[in-house]
């Protein structure tokens, strides 16, 4: 079956709410104003249950099917926005100035809201859908935070799902793959202390510019000539801070960035390697250079028969050729990997179009996708709790 008549209904509605949420961003726990409307319309609606503060500001509702007892799935959707200043100029910008939905997390909280009416309105399932709406996954691990809140044993969750808007794959298509979706992601940080003077005399210095540039380079080697090339490793320095003025050397400067890899092994391997480097260094040029390494999000693992089921769900959305079933794992990284390892299930991908990238400041989510997300997640819902 295609799109559901009443998701087709329901867009011009649920593209409303989200047009609401992206005038209004907040960012990582502190989506008080976003999770106060959620929670409005799911009581709206008439869920069963709708229980806010899981993961300090996340919103769970419980939806009972009418066709008996069965099992619980969860749905899940992100809400918060990102430190960007928005460039589109839509009528419905942004209010908050450098706040913006640049990754389409208010299209994804619509969809779920969107599906949660027709569930309400309908309850043809046995057993219970929590719809899952996160805090912080840009960054604060929210989704790591409401299962340490005991979210999938209060509600008794056995499988969850979550989506992703993709810009660039076409308007009505899904991607997905079995095992690893996308990245386990790390940020370093490496603080170089040499000796600072005038820079008409460098050689009574220590030059810490000169040092970190030697770093910046040899930390390229750790994917080019110290990990096998088949698997997949990304070391990016992304700040490089130090010196104010044009005639002095500074005492110290600061170097960042991130590891994305694949496999735990791989990320292990990372962070010795990036060490060794960077004691190697310091003895080689007098520095002294202090190493930070923080791990942050694991692999997001699909589970191989639910990215089978979740496939064949939007399969009956969008029809054979228009899912993707085998796409390349993404370097990006996702929380929802907290959830994946907490309860089987799998993680989707659905077209935005053409659009900006995430994450750009003129990036927007495109309300065309609502029908297709709305109806996939109602599908997903009633073939998961078939009676």
């Amino acid at each position: 079956m295609p799109i559901l008549n009443r998701a087709a209904e329901l867009q011009d509605e649920v593209a409303g709410w989200r047009r609401h949420i992206h005038q209004n961003p907040e960012l990582q726990y502190d989506v008080f104003e976003t999770a106060r409307f959620v929670e409005q319309k799911l009581k709206e609606f008439g869920c069963d249950e709708v229980v806010p503060g899981i993961g300090r500001t996340g919103v769970v509702g419980i939806i009972k099917g009418r066709l008996g007892d069965g099992g619980v799935v969860g749905l899940r959707a992100d809400m918060d926005a990102l430190p960007i200043r928005e460039i589109t100029g839509k009528p419905y910008a942004s209010k908050n100035p450098g706040k913006m939905h640049a990754c389409g997390h208010d299209g994804h909280t619509a969809m779920l809201l969107g599906a949660a009416k027709y569930l309400a309105e309908t309850r043809n399932f046995a057993g219970s859908v929590a719809v899952i709406f996160q805090p912080a996954e840009e960054g604060g691990a929210g989704g790591l935070a409401m299962v340490k809140d005991g979210m999938m044993d209060r509600f008794g969750i056995q499988k969850v799902y979550g989506m992703h808007n993709m810009p660039g794959l076409p308007l009505g298509h899904f991607a997905i793959r079995p095992g690893p979706i996308m990245a386990a992601t790390a940020e370093f940080t490496i603080t170089v202390k040499g000796r600072g003077g005038h820079a008409a005399q460098p050689h009574r210095t220590i030059d810490p510019i000169v040092v970190g540039s030697h770093l910046v380079v040899a930390l390229q080697t750790i994917a080019s000539r110290s990990t096998d090339p088949v698997d997949s490793l990304v070391v990016t320095v992304t700040k490089f801070h130090g010196g104010d003025a044009y005639n002095v050397i500074p005492e110290q400067v600061e170097i960042a960035g991130t590891v994305r890899t694949l496999r735990k092994e791989v990320a292990a391997g990372a962070q010795d390697r990036m060490k060794t480097i960077c004691d190697g260094i310091a003895a080689s040029f007098g520095a002294s250079i202090h190493f930070d390494f923080d791990a942050n999000y694991p692999v997001t693992v699909n589970d191989a028969e639910q990215t089978v089921f979740a496939g064949d769900v939007a399969t009956v959305i969008a029809g054979e050729a228009q899912v993707h079933r085998g796409i390349p794992p993404l370097m990006g990284g996702e929380d929802f990997s907290y959830m994946l390892e907490a309860r089987p299930g799998a993680f989707i991908f659905i077209g935005n179009g053409e659009s900006a990238n995430l994450h750009h400041p003129a990036y927007d989510f495109n309300d065309e996708v609502i029908p297709h997300g709305v109806s996939y997640w109602v599908r997903l819902a009633e073939t998961s709790l078939a009676a």
